[in-house]
């Protein structure tokens, strides 16, 4: 593969014109292509299979008057204080407002909170129930506008109102002060990194080249494929932080040919096939383990898994062509100043000088420092994140609702209002449809079914059943006494569910729990059982992709174990501020509790990804020179001369991209951004940079081992370019200060 990279990047450097003039032309047609396309649109989430799904789809074929999942506003009234809701001027005021409604666009009904018996007990709070015909995604702007007037009057009577439920959901834009902030941190470090203005804005445009074309491809596929702005927004932030790092990786090792004595072309193609040959490895595994997300079976994850895949794989294709061929139109600027200022003016093979050849850096300083004391290093970084990581034993599964959002939204306050008047339940009713085609005497099935649910214990209250127009089907809805992301509701889903079971022998028909709370409860349970064994399929991909790449039986064991520490880790923090609300507070989080559902496999997908990155990284040049015949630790000290301080730019580079996107409003973006800024803290720094170098040190040479049987079957990727040293010699380089010359020719494994 590194010959074939090897190619590559020569050609693009000559055809630097066409390479670039081909990536502008797909860059206008992704533009243009979004522009014209109509715009997505956000869907429910749904999980095929499930109880609660079947029970949604039943509804919407037996009640096709109606949307099981569409759009539903709750409108509620409080009385001002000293008054009840129910005297002869509110009331008007009430009926007035409900009246402007009723009969209006994509209005279906309004329900009359006085005639239901919508109104509490005190007589301080009522509400009403508008639903709509169509989705929350679909109802337009003069329909949400009609809303927010109507519920304007009433407050001009003196009544206290807020609209709760979906309708008033809104679409995550982007733009936010945050992400901004996030690039800028990313420019700045890759200028100090690179002590180059131009190399630094040669990886910035680069990965702005494909996350463009990337946002443009999701843009004009959303309405075809339903991707929401979930999934653009996944793969703008992937997109970003691989980008950046894949162009700084390749930048990086083009540099260091450039000092070697590589002419301008030469330098590239070598890059390419070294550098390169690394970033095609790390862009397979985060795209293997984020299209392999689609196995769990929930469409909205499968999307958001194939939205960031296809960003990952524009990231490696800008990486090993663009990047490239912009070297060959930077020339010398990519250098450092000081590189260049040491070199003779005009020179096509420049070498570093002298001092700065003999200096050593920190990465090789604290190489040094690991291999003199490995043990205490291990026990203190494996210790620390194991304490980081005891909070993930708490992890607690649920999907946010309007208990989640900020006490300044209208939807929070109307969650508020309803606990306080109706009890905390009344925020999650349970949906019980009983399906009795196959039986008879459907109201007298129903009306069991309504004294079986009202027997459970924890149900507030019982709603009569609501029949189909054929009589086959009966609704009814059972109101929680508890919140509907707590413990106890989870549990009363389960306890109707199993009482339901017996009802269902005895009369033949099928009846089955769904509504918002039953399905979330529904997708957390999926999420957890699914969480094994895709964690499990995943660390068994990495150490066989390793082994193959490394052709080392020990480096993959102790990549994969260092995999599960930093995503145990990250989960603590997760569960830390999402859950136990740890400072919260600085990022905006105003409710506590559990996170999100889809997070935890995400993550994992991800970040194993990513771990994956820093491994090959910065592994590669340990092995390189461990094949040109270095000792263990000289192996190590040279992995951290060459590669130590790009993986740490590049690893604050995706810290800082994550991180921006912990102020947008979405709690599943704030996870996502905490739960992956915080795991690639730990796998860069702590694990890759002091466990790995540590358990190294302690195995020596039989780190490299590799059974013969296993040499001769597995596949030679040759990721470190030692076929292309063979194909290509090297050029003649100023000897290193640290470790000696290494020898070209046949290495042994």
């Amino acid at each position: 593969m590194a010959i074939f990279l090897y190619r590559i990047g020569r050609w693009a450097f000559r055809r630097r014109r066409l390479v670039s003039a081909l990536w502008l032309g797909v860059l206008v047609l992704a533009g243009v292509a979004a522009a014209v396309a109509p715009a997505g649109q956000e869907e429910d989430l749904s999980m095929p299979g499930t109880e609660s799904q079947k029970a949604f789809d039943l509804l919407d074929e037996r009640f096709p008057e109606s949307n099981s999942q569409g759009a539903e506003a709750r409108l509620v009234f409080r009385a001002p204080d000293g008054q009840r809701v129910t005297a002869q001027g509110n009331r008007t005021a009430v009926e007035k407002t409900l009246g402007a409604l009723d009969g209006g666009d994509q209005v279906a009904s309004t329900t009359d909170p006085y005639g239901t018996g919508a109104v509490s007990e005190d007589g301080t709070v009522a509400y009403s129930t508008v639903t709509y015909t169509a989705d929350a995604v679909d109802l337009t702007g003069p329909t949400k506008t009609a809303l927010e007037k109507a519920a304007s009057r009433a407050r001009d009577a003196g009544l206290t109102v807020e609209i709760g439920g979906s309708a008033l959901d809104a679409e995550e834009e982007l733009g936010g002060t945050t992400e901004i902030v996030g690039v800028a941190v990313a420019a700045v470090v890759l200028v100090l990194a690179l002590g180059s203005l131009v190399a630094a804005g040669l990886s910035l445009l680069t990965a702005f080249v494909g996350v463009a074309v990337a946002f443009g491809l999701v843009s004009a596929l959303a309405v075809p494929l339903g991707l929401t702005s979930t999934v653009a927004i996944l793969a703008l932030m992937l997109g970003l932080a691989v980008g950046i790092d894949y162009a700084l990786f390749i930048t990086s090792r083009f540099r260091d040919e450039r000092a070697r004595g590589s002419g301008p072309e030469e330098a590239a193609g070598r890059a390419v096939g070294t550098a390169g040959s690394a970033v095609v490895f790390a862009g397979a595994t985060v795209f293997i383990a984020l299209a392999g997300l689609g196995v769990v079976g929930i469409p909205e994850l499968t999307k958001m898994g194939l939205g960031g895949a296809g960003a990952v794989a524009l990231a490696v294709l800008v990486a090993l062509t663009l990047v490239p061929a912009l070297f060959g139109f930077s020339g010398r600027r990519t250098l450092s100043r000081s590189v260049r200022r040491a070199t003779r003016p005009g020179s096509e093979h420049p070498h570093p000088a002298p001092a700065a050849a003999g200096r050593d850096g920190l990465g090789v300083r604290w190489a040094r420092f690991v291999l003199r004391r490995p043990v205490p290093v291990l026990m203190i970084a494996g210790l620390g994140l194991g304490a980081v990581a005891l909070p993930a034993l708490s992890l607690e599964l649920g999907l946010p609702g309007d208990e989640s959002k900020s006490v300044e939204t209208t939807q929070r306050r109307a969650y508020d209002l309803l606990s306080e008047g109706f009890g905390p339940g009344f925020n999650g009713p349970l949906t019980v449809v009983v399906d009795t085609s196959r039986s008879k005497d459907t109201r007298a099935t129903a009306d069991l079914v309504v004294k079986t649910v009202r027997e459970v214990d924890g149900v507030a209250s019982v709603g009569d059943p609501v029949l189909s127009r054929a009589e086959d089907t009966a609704v009814l809805t059972a109101v929680p006494r508890t919140a509907p992301n707590s413990g106890e509701t989870k549990d009363l889903v389960h306890a109707i569910r199993d009482a339901l079971s017996d009802v269902e022998a005895d009369t033949g028909a099928g009846i089955a729990v769904t509504g918002t709370t039953a399905l979330n409860i529904d997708i957390s349970e999926a999420m957890s059982d699914a969480l094994v064994p895709y964690l499990t399929v995943v660390i068994g991909l990495a150490v066989l992709l390793l082994t193959v790449v490394f052709r080392s039986v020990l480096v993959p064991v102790k990549a994969a174990l260092g995999f599960l520490l930093s995503v145990g880790a990250a989960f603590g923090v997760v569960v830390a501020v999402f859950q136990w609300g740890w400072a919260a507070d600085l990022i905006g989080i105003e409710q506590t509790g559990p996170v999100m559902s889809l997070m935890p496999i995400l993550i994992i997908g991800i970040v194993f990804g990513l771990a994956m990155d820093y491994e090959v990284f910065l592994l590669t040049r340990m092995r390189e020179a461990h094949v040109h015949g270095a000792s263990p630790g000289e192996a190590v000290v040279s992995g951290f001369r060459h590669s130590g301080r790009v993986v740490a730019a590049a690893a604050i580079i995706m810290i800082s991209v994550f991180a921006g996107f912990i102020g947008m409003n979405s709690p599943t973006i704030q996870t996502m951004g905490v739960g992956l800024a915080s795991a690639v803290a730990f796998d860069a720094f702590v694990v890759r940079m002091a466990i790995a170098p540590a358990v190294l040190a302690l195995l020596g040479h039989r780190a490299w081992w590799l059974p013969r049987t296993l040499n001769r079957v597995l596949p030679n990727v040759d990721v470190e370019g030692e076929k292309l040293s063979r194909h290509v010699p090297a050029p003649a380089t100023v000897p290193d200060a640290t470790v000696p010359p290494l020898p070209v020719g046949r290495y042994p494994h």
